[in-house]
C-alpha cells in the first residue's frame, strides 16, 4: 500500500562530466510503498542519477534525502547499510559462486562478525554464518529459484540470472530497491513473471525505483512515473497521465506510448 510518507527525495540534484551535463536540477520524490519508474531515451540521464542516489557518483550540487536524512555524499556501502540497495543494466555476479553464495554475499551490509571471528571460524561467526544460510535460502524461495541453490551463478539461463542478482539486492534487506533496466535482454514470458515478482517484493513492504525501457511493464506495474530527457526532468506523473503528455509522446519520436 502507498503510503503519504516521502521515503526518498531529491532537490536540484545535479551532474557534470567535462561538458556533458549527465543530470540537471533533478527533483522527485518516491513515497514509501510505491513502484516508481524512471523512463526516458538513451542518455536522459536515468542511470547517472541511479549512480548519484547509491554513492556511486557524488553530486556537483543539490541535495538527497533518505527517510528524511541528507545523504548525498555518502559511500555505496553506507547507502546499502541505510537500506538502498540495485541491480545493474548489465548482470553483475560472482560466476564462479553457487547462487547461495551470491545471495549470502549479498548479507554482509546485516553481518556483525569482524575478520578475527570468521578467519578462525569461532563460535559467533559460525553461528552466524548458519543464519546467513538460512535467510539467503529463503529468499530463494521467494524469488523461485531455491532448487538451484548449489548451481554455479554462471551456469543459470539470463532470465534466472536477472532473478538472483534481485535476490542477492534483497538479500540486504533494503527499504528501497533501484533496479535498472531488470527486463534487458528478457523476453515476454520473463518479463510477465518479472513483474509479478515486483509486485510480490512491494508486498513485502519494499518500495522500488525502477529505470525500465520496457513500457509495457512500466505503464502496467508502476504507480507514478518520472520521465528525463537530456539530464532533466521532463514530465512526472501516473501512467495514464505520462501517456497521454505531449512533450513526453514528442520525447519518444512523436509515438504515442501504450500500455
Amino acid at each position: 500500500m502507498v503510503s503519504d510518507r516521502v521515503l526518498l527525495e531529491t532537490e536540484s540534484l545535479s551532474k557534470s562530466f567535462g561538458g556533458v551535463h549527465a543530470v540537471q536540477e533533478v527533483s522527485f520524490s518516491v513515497r514509501q510503498g510505491q513502484i516508481k519508474g524512471i523512463i526516458g531515451p538513451n542518455g536522459a540521464g536515468k542511470t547517472t542519477l541511479f549512480n548519484l542516489i547509491t554513492g556511486v557518483y557524488r553530486p556537483d550540487r543539490g541535495s538527497i534525502r533518505f527517510d528524511g536524512e541528507r545523504c548525498a555524499g555518502l559511500a555505496p556501502h553506507q547507502m546499502a547499510e541505510r537500506g538502498i540497495a540495485r541491480t545493474f543494466q548489465n548482470v553483475e555476479l560472482f560466476e564462479r559462486m553457487s547462487v547461495l553464495e551470491n545471495v549470502m554475499v549479498g548479507r554482509h551490509p546485516r553481518t556483525r562478525a569482524g575478520f578475527i571471528s570468521a578467519a578462525f571460524r569461532l563460535g559467533g561467526a559460525r553461528g552466524e554464518e548458519r543464519l546467513i544460510r538460512e535467510k539467503a535460502l529463503e529468499i530463494l524461495g521467494f524469488v523461485g529459484i531455491v532448487d538451484k541453490a548449489e548451481w554455479v551463478s554462471s551456469a543459470l539461463p539470463f532470465g534466472l540470472q536477472r532473478v538472483l542478482e534481485i535476490a542477492r539486492a534483497l538479500a540486504t534487506e533494503p527499504r528501497l530497491l533501484l533496479l535498472d533496466e531488470p527486463a534487458s535482454g528478457l523476453n515476454a514470458v520473463e518479463t510477465r513473471d518479472l513483474g509479478r515478482l515486483l509486485g510480490r517484493i512491494r508486498d513485502r513492504g519494499i518500495t522500488v525505483l525502477l529505470v525500465e525501457h520496457d513500457m509495457s511493464l512500466t505503464m502496467e506495474i508502476c504507480d507514478e512515473i518520472l520521465v528525463m530527457d537530456y539530464g532533466r526532468r521532463l514530465a512526472e506523473g501516473t501512467p495514464r497521465e505520462i501517456q497521454r503528455h505531449p512533450q513526453v509522446i514528442a520525447a519518444y519520436l512523436g509515438e504515442e506510448l501504450v500500455a
